[in-house]
């Protein structure tokens, strides 16, 4: 199956890209999908939803279209 993936913000600095397609399986973590499409990339500071709601990193894609990173914002 395939997913999209979003990056936002400083997250599409880090990652390079805003949108990309890849393949992936159900079973697949968040993480591991993350870690195989960015090896060194700092997850520590980053969001992660899944189509819409936000997720844990160890959570299986199952059935989702969309993955967004999502870095932390400041306002003011």
């Amino acid at each position: 199956m395939e997913i999209t993936l979003l990056a936002f913000a400083q997250a599409k600095d880090d990652f390079g890209f805003s949108s990309q397609t890849v393949a992936c399986s159900a079973e697949e973590t968040l993480r591991e999908l993350v870690r195989r499409i960015a090896p060194n990339a700092n997850l520590e500071h980053l969001r992660i939803a899944v189509d819409c709601e936000f997720a844990e990193w160890d959570t299986p894609i199952g059935n989702a279209r969309e993955v967004a990173l999502i870095p932390p914002v400041s306002g003011g």
